[in-house]
């Protein structure tokens, strides 16, 4: 859920950071199999601005949808209007995500590990959980069959965690060392919070990369479950540019 929208003038909030670093990820691609939540507000951003022929795939079953308002699930009819195909969930994941035609995945979790796997399934044990999440959807199937995948999420010690609880979309390697299942999609690419982005090391190993401005690599340490590894270079990110913003209030609105 995205935070109220402020005035214009306001800065920009951690939600408006993450959906415009969100989106100018998707610079230059045509296909993006989009999540709910915020991955959804940032492929209806990029759309708007840095990516005008993005087609954005939607798991109900939209091809190339060009929904005129921010839609609120995947079974919104606003996804239907100006879409370029609607099919069934089968054909959809058939022949478009398992066939190779998705360039990038963007997703959501309530945990993720060093190792980029994601849960969206159970807080606690699987038989007896403290939460019982949405659970997997196509998300599954997306991390293993994506081209990419940026995950935008939350960050803090509960959602950056040195072992997930339940693992519902595969990352670089299994909590216990094996490494990522040999599917199509070369996995997570990076990590997108209200702190900043993370990118993967060769050994699939999360690193930062780039923080906010105004935050500190101590805020990073005090919202990881592990010491985060820091890329070779660790850089500050520009503010959203003001049209930036006023499009973001405009979709959120």
């Amino acid at each position: 859920m995205t935070e109220p929208t402020p005035a214009n003038n306001a800065p920009a909030t951690p939600d408006e950071l993450m959906i415009a670093t969100a989106a100018a990820e998707l610079a230059g691609v045509r296909t993006v199999f989009v999540g709910i939540g915020l991955p959804n507000a940032a492929a209806n951003l990029a759309r708007r601005t840095v990516a005008p022929d993005l087609e954005l795939i939607y798991e109900s079953g939209v091809l190339g949808a060009r929904p005129p308002r921010l839609p609120d699930s995947i079974g919104d009819p606003a996804l239907v209007s100006g879409a370029t195909a609607t099919m069934s969930m089968h054909d959809l994941f058939a022949y478009f995500l398992q066939g190779g035609r998705m360039e990038v995945g963007m997703l959501g979790g309530a945990q993720i590990d060093r190792w980029g796997n994601l849960n969206t399934t159970v807080i606690g044990s699987y038989d007896h959980p403290s939460v019982r999440l949405p659970g997997s959807g196509g998300a599954c199937e997306i991390a293993l069959n994506a081209g990419r995948v940026v995950i935008v999420m939350q960050q803090s010690a509960r959602t950056f965690v040195e072992r997930v609880d339940f693992v519902t979309s595969p990352g670089h390697r299994h909590p216990e060392g094996a490494p990522r299942p040999a599917w199509s999609g070369a996995g997570p690419t990076s990590v997108i919070t209200q702190l900043g982005v993370y990118r993967f090391g060769t050994d699939g190993e999360v690193e930062l990369a780039a923080l906010h401005p105004g935050v500190t690599e101590a805020d990073v340490d005090a919202s990881s479950g592990w010491p985060v590894r820091r890329a070779p270079l660790v850089t500050y990110l520009d503010q959203p540019s003001a049209d930036t913003l006023a499009a973001i209030r405009e979709l959120v609105a």
